[in-house]
């Protein structure tokens, strides 16, 4: 196979960020003519179909999106260099990409993270949000480093991967002064018939607290269901129901939302994960965070 041409990758890098010859033409003040013209060799020295149409747009096709990966990440480099020569630093900037299941609590994701803020060398952290699924797949094709979850990979996605065990914790429940004044029993008994803000379906939380609420004999009458932790807590800021989050974070939750400790229980535990497709953690930013994580953030002695 010929040697990588990175004119014609550039140009595919253009089209794809573009969505259609037009726009990359426009951009790269060239012919749309002269890049159909040049996509067309790329793709066929690859020996692959790199995009597909879509009404006027185009769209990536499997293959598509792998090479887009990979010059997304040769690109980010070209224009680091550019930024060291100019600049002259005294050390490469560490670039992290990683990916925060929407189920994975806000206040969490930012206390995992924070340990690789204070690394010596600097960080350029990417951050996205996003449903498993679509962060697993992310993480296949390298445009993610390290998926950040609360609970395991799933065996149903078709995906090589490792679950990391970053620690666990229990639960602990929340509300507001005039919320709990209106439910004075004792914890968890005011719960009975109070309004309750639950997780998602995606939140592995959600199916741990009705059956604890079996287990309890409770009935807390459902005001609201989240799939954006802290859109609920927000919610539970304004009074509209009790809501529950990792014990790890409750100082964190009161300061921030105004609410009140109800209670807490470790007959519930919640697990967060780093899921990464080596076998063993090597990216420094990552191991900063799984470091942190076990020793002191959950406080205990998992294996990396």
């Amino acid at each position: 196979m010929p040697a990588l041409n990175y004119k014609h990758l550039h140009y595919f890098w253009m089209v794809a960020k573009a969505g259609s010859i037009a726009r990359a033409s426009e951009q790269l003040h060239l012919t749309p003519q002269t890049i159909s013209a040049q996509l067309s060799l790329f793709e066929e020295i690859q020996g692959e179909a790199l995009f597909r149409k879509s009404g006027r747009n185009l769209e990536l096709t499997e293959a598509g999106r792998l090479v887009l990966s990979y010059a997304e990440d040769i690109f980010a480099l070209g224009q680091e260099l550019e930024e060291v020569l100019h600049h002259r630093p005294t050390e490469r900037t560490v670039q992290l990409r990683v990916g925060v299941s929407d189920a994975l609590p806000k206040a969490l994701a930012y206390r995992l993270l924070e340990p690789a803020l204070k690394l010596p060398q600097t960080l350029r952290i990417n951050c996205r949000e996003g449903k498993m699924e679509v962060l697993l797949g992310d993480l296949a094709t390298h445009k993610l480093d390290v998926v950040m979850s609360d609970s395991p990979m799933p065996t149903t996605v078709n995906v090589r991967g490792y679950s990391h065990l970053l620690g666990e914790c229990g639960i602990s429940f929340f509300g507001t002064s005039a919320l709990l004044q209106q439910y004075p029993r004792n914890f968890p008994h005011c719960l009975e018939a109070a309004p309750f803000l639950l997780p998602g379906e995606d939140a592995a939380l959600r199916a741990k607290l009705l059956h604890w609420f079996d287990q309890q004999d409770l009935h807390p009458r459902v005001a609201g269901e989240f799939d954006d932790s802290a859109l609920m807590s927000a919610f539970g800021q304004a009074g509209a129901g009790f809501f529950a989050a990792p014990t790890v974070i409750a100082d964190m939750l009161i300061r921030q939302y105004d609410v009140q400790l109800l209670g807490q229980t470790d007959d519930i535990r919640e697990q967060f994960y780093a899921i990464s497709v080596q076998r063993k953690l090597t990216h420094p930013a990552v191991l900063a965070i799984s470091r942190a994580a076990r020793s002191d953030l959950f406080g205990s002695d998992i294996e990396l």
